[in-house]
């Protein structure tokens, strides 16, 4: 826990009022962006961002402070967020969650080190482990089949783990998973610290929990389970831009100064000040009205599960399902319908939903659609989500078709015969996909969203694999990943 002398004061943006300092100076300007503060904006460009936003979008000013070498203003922003996240250190990231996660690894780990990683770890984190040269050891998370998604681990897996791989210097747990679902983190925390392991988080989908915590039922956000340093996307649920995230270091097993060299090597020289400003502007919000914003969200999200329930052939998932799975607790403001009883595809219902209604989920899977109620949402906006189910069940539903559930191969590690780094690096040759088996993956394959790889780079392709991959295909879902995105080739180790 961040420990201050004196009580910060939460109601100013340092970042955004230092652009606005700079730009009521009236410099005139010789210096980037080519713009120059809007004069030569394109009239779409002033349309998108208003006058005011342009004039301000300047960086590397005296008044704007160093991205990486922070001393004013976007110092002070951040021990605001440490303070208010109850961390010890907050960076601000602008390069995308991504760039965090693979700070937190490549601060933390050394080529050749073991890690614990669940196998429904995004693909940023195998990116991660590529930068930093750490072999990863795949655990298999919890299959929660009734729905056909991965859920969490359980501590006897992560238990397991340490004593067969003893010299694994941390775990990179997932919390809470894309679906809401939140494991037992906290003595999942305590195993590791233990056997002198770091808990690094990536807590994407979890910046709000902060605001949650008094919430009963609601899961206790990374850093007050324990965690060493954890990854959130600020964008996703709170009230930044897109593209902006922000990495908690919360003990002091970790060494800032390293994590912060990480992080200068992976963003951007030229930051945009933009985006700065959102994050303080964010933690501003959240400092104002984040616990009533949440209660209300909650509250909104708990009324919408129950009328879901509510229609024929839909189940919304509840906190049922923590007896029934390895869940620990339940995000609540996560929305997953399943469309089993319905008889229609998570992609079918997506198009639909999009086209028909124009209402727009977060994710769709072959079984289900995810929808996130966030500070933003009002009880007009759920209700109207409410009345489309409705009308989804009621004028699309094809109960007498049965949906087939994604084969368990694509939840479960493959065999690894080298490191992902040595994978990215080897000499790779292409080849026919369908005929790849027995050889060696020099690429990932995943389908997005939720990004999750079903083949990471040193894996060994099987037969299975290709079958289950080409199944997923012909539900119409998108591989991202390896340069032919259509899978008829893919990159592997040459022999």
């Amino acid at each position: 826990m961040r420990k201050n002398i004196l009580k910060i004061n939460q109601n100013v943006a340092p970042v955004s009022d230092a652009m606005e300092k700079y730009a009521r100076d009236g410099a005139l300007a010789f210096h980037t962006p080519g713009h120059k503060q809007g004069l030569g904006a394109h009239p779409l460009l002033s349309k998108l961002i208003t006058r005011d936003g342009l004039r301000q979008e300047v960086s590397l000013m005296e008044e704007l402070d160093d991205l990486h070498d922070p001393q004013g203003c976007i110092k002070a922003a951040e021990e605001l967020a440490a303070e208010l996240w109850g961390a010890s250190d907050t960076l601000f990231m602008i390069n995308g969650t991504t760039s965090a996660i693979q700070a937190m690894i490549l601060g933390t780990l050394s080529p050749g080190d073991q890690v614990l990683v669940p196998r429904n770890a995004h693909r940023s984190i195998i990116g991660g482990l590529i930068l930093a040269g750490a072999v990863p050891v795949y655990l298999q998370p919890e299959i929660i089949e009734p729905i056909g998604i991965a859920g969490c681990l359980s501590v006897e897996t992560v238990q397991s783990a340490i004593e067969k791989y003893p010299e694994a210097k941390a775990l990179i747990a997932v919390y809470p998973t894309y679906y809401g679902m939140a494991g037992n983190l906290g003595e999942i925390a305590d195993l590791l610290h233990g056997k002198n392991m770091l808990l690094l988080v990536d807590e994407a989908h979890g910046a709000h929990l902060k605001f949650a915590a008094s919430i009963s039922g609601m899961p206790k956000q990374a850093l007050d389970l324990g965690a060493d340093v954890v990854a959130q996307s600020t964008h996703k649920v709170l009230g930044s831009l897109t593209q902006t995230s922000m990495l908690h270091i919360g003990s002091s097993m970790v060494l800032k100064a390293k994590i912060r060299k990480a992080a200068s090597l992976l963003q951007t020289t030229s930051p945009n000040q933009l985006l700065l400003a959102s994050l303080d502007i964010a933690r501003l919000q959240m400092a104002e009205e984040g616990q009533e914003r949440l209660k209300k969200a909650v509250d909104m999200a708990d009324w919408l599960r129950k009328e879901i329930n509510n229609i024929s052939g839909l189940y919304c998932v509840g906190e049922e399902i923590i007896d029934k799975t390895n869940t620990f607790a339940l995000d609540r403001t996560r929305i997953v319908v399943n469309l089993t009883g319905l008889g229609v595809h998570g992609y079918e219902a997506e198009d639909i939903l999009r086209h028909q209604y124009k209402v727009q989920c977060e994710l769709s899977d072959n079984y289900n659609m995810v929808f996130i109620i966030s500070m933003a949402d009002t009880e007009e906006t759920v209700s109207r989500l409410l009345e489309v189910l409705q009308c989804l069940a009621r004028d699309h539903g094809m109960p007498l078709m049965p949906l087939q559930p994604p084969p368990d191969v694509l939840f479960r590690p493959n065999n690894m015969a080298i490191s992902p780094r040595d994978a990215f690096f080897g000499t790779g040759e292409r080849m026919r996909f369908d005929e790849a088996v027995g050889c060696v993956s020099a690429e990932t394959v995943a389908f997005y969203p939720p990004g999750v790889p079903v083949l990471c780079p040193g894996e060994i392709i099987s037969a299975a694999l290709i079958e289950a991959v080409r199944k997923q295909q012909e539900q119409h879902l998108r591989v991202v990943g390896p340069e032919d995105s259509a899978l008829e080739y893919i990159r592997v180790i040459k022999k």
